[in-house]
């Protein structure tokens, strides 16, 4: 009886462990992911380019169910930015745990290079910036009998040196271990080592379509590296997934579970409206089966769907949709004197750094992720300043944004206006009851995912629609960049603007 009741507990265990895993599991502009684990738990940091703060870092007991607590880099010292954009910034990361302290190391591309930082806490505070000797992009870090080694791509080689955690100090010759299968720009390197091998896992093909992951192991750590014969281990670029909606899977992290699972996060992203994407590359998460002295082997050899059967850790929860503090995103370094906290809203104070000519911008939003959501504001025209244009932006570059806005004139008069600027195309609508508008004006961006729709409401009005306009004129494939589609609120010009709330929903 008692083997009998095992049995069904055990079945009962195993069935609900076995669920639908939806990738991706951690939503919007998230890229290159990198994850470690800490006893039960797992942190795990991404890339945030020409944003502020940096490095997202969030927590998770099963891999699946992710919290955002907080953003390693939190401080102008930690994180110049200078004339940064979507190009440029913070690159991919790498987060690694050794002898009770969390090492944080990645590429400021255009203000520094390669540094890393350090922690005894994840959530923080982290220290000031170590600067690392070897340069190319995407370092990583292992820890082996007391030393620390690290990797990156200087030259599309993938090379190791031996550095002093503490100082940054490199302490051997750069050594080339592989340069990939072949494919564009290898980059992404991470070291482990099972069953007695170095095993290198790196990403190829650049971060489009025909992204993929491959790898290679060695008995030693500074080589030689064999590849793998059934590389690419990951890639969407194939047969079965090639009209999946998730493309682009590539620059992973392997990590080990407490019961013995392997596991691997990536980015990846998916297409809307044909092959474009404009919510950004996000993390995905897929199981690894790795034998005993054998290659590991990436769900089954299958590509990555939004929704697959997977024994996973946890069940899947429910996303709570909600707008922290944490979430504020700032483009470059934030003026601080131009934010201040008024109730539930905010008033900017607007200044001559538009989206456009990126040169610190008044502008605080969020991660748009959802291809369906709706974002919405009200603005007070009473706190207009004379010649002070604010309002709601989806901004994706410097040079492909769309934005509804009210505009105080010299004269007094306020208008409602939709813009949009794609690369060297741009364009503007003007309300019909521009002029005529005063006290408090509500402006909604909304997208059922093919459109996104620009609207707005006079005091005591019904909304109306000024424009809509296709999320594709938004993607990476039509206006460029590593990120994805930043939605919140602006103000440029002179004076200030009191936003009443900020509300963001997705469906």
């Amino acid at each position: 009886m008692k083997k009998l009741l095992l049995t069904c507990c055990l079945s009962a265990i195993a069935l609900m462990l076995s669920a639908q895993l939806r990738n991706p599991v951690i939503p919007g502009f998230h890229p290159d992911p990198s994850v470690c684990r800490v006893g039960d738990d797992f942190y795990l940091v991404n890339s945030s380019f020409q944003y502020f703060p940096g490095v997202p870092i969030f927590h998770s007991k099963d891999l699946v169910n992710w919290q955002q607590l907080g953003n390693v880099l939190d401080r102008n010292s930690q994180l110049p930015l200078q004339g940064a954009t979507s190009w440029q910034g913070i690159y991919a990361p790498t987060i690694r745990y050794n002898d009770g302290i969390f090492y944080m190391i990645t590429t400021n591309v255009g203000n520094g290079g390669n540094f890393m930082v350090t922690a005894t806490n994840p959530a923080g505070p982290w220290s000031e910036p170590i600067w690392l000797e070897q340069q190319g992009i995407d370092p990583s870090l292992w820890f082996e009998n007391g030393k620390c080694y690290m990797v990156s791509n200087p030259d599309n080689t993938i090379m190791l040196c031996e550095i002093d955690p503490k100082t940054g100090k490199q302490l051997t010759k750069s050594k080339a271990l592989w340069q990939g299968t072949g494919g564009r720009y290898p980059e992404g390197p991470h070291l482990y080592k099972k069953d007695g091998y170095y095993y290198l896992l790196i990403s190829e093909g650049g971060t489009e379509m025909a992204h993929r992951l491959t790898i290679a192991r060695s008995k030693k750590i500074d080589g030689p590296y064999v590849a793998n014969p059934a590389n690419p281990l990951l890639t969407n670029c194939s047969l079965p997934g090639q009209y999946l909606s998730i493309q682009g899977t590539g620059h992973g992290d392997f990590v080990q579970a407490a019961d013995g699972s392997w596991w691997v996060v990536f980015l990846a992203y998916r297409n809307y409206g044909g092959s474009y994407h404009h919510i950004g590359r996000e993390t995905c998460l897929a199981p690894v089966e790795w034998k005993k002295g054998e290659w590991p082997v990436i769900n089954g050899g299958q590509p990555i769907d939004t929704l697959m059967q997977v024994k996973t850790l946890a069940p899947q929860l429910p996303r709570n949709v909600v707008t922290r503090d944490v979430d504020w995103l700032y483009i470059q370094n934030p003026i601080r004197t131009n934010y201040q906290r008024m109730g539930n809203g905010f008033r900017l104070q607007a200044s001559e750094g538009t989206l456009t000519n990126n040169q610190q911008p008044t502008f605080m939003g969020r991660r748009q992720e959802n291809d369906v959501f709706t974002m919405e504001t009200e603005i007070n025209t009473d706190s207009l300043g004379f010649g002070c244009k604010a309002g709601l932006t989806v901004y994706q570059i410097n040079d492909g944004h769309m934005d509804v806005s009210l505009v105080k004139y010299m004269t007094g008069t306020v208008a409602v206006v939709m813009n949009y600027t794609v690369k060297s195309l741009q364009g503007e609508v003007m309300g019909d009851d521009s002029g005529q508008l005063s006290g408090r004006v509500r402006l909604r961006i909304s997208s059922d995912g093919a459109k996104y729709r620009f609207e707005y409401a006079g005091e005591g009005q019904s909304w109306q629609l000024l424009s809509e306009h296709d999320c594709t004129l938004m993607s990476t494939e039509i206006v460029g960049g590593f990120t994805g589609a930043i939605v919140g609120m602006y103000a440029e010009g002179e004076g200030t603007a009191d936003f009443s709330y900020f509300k963001y929903t997705e469906n």
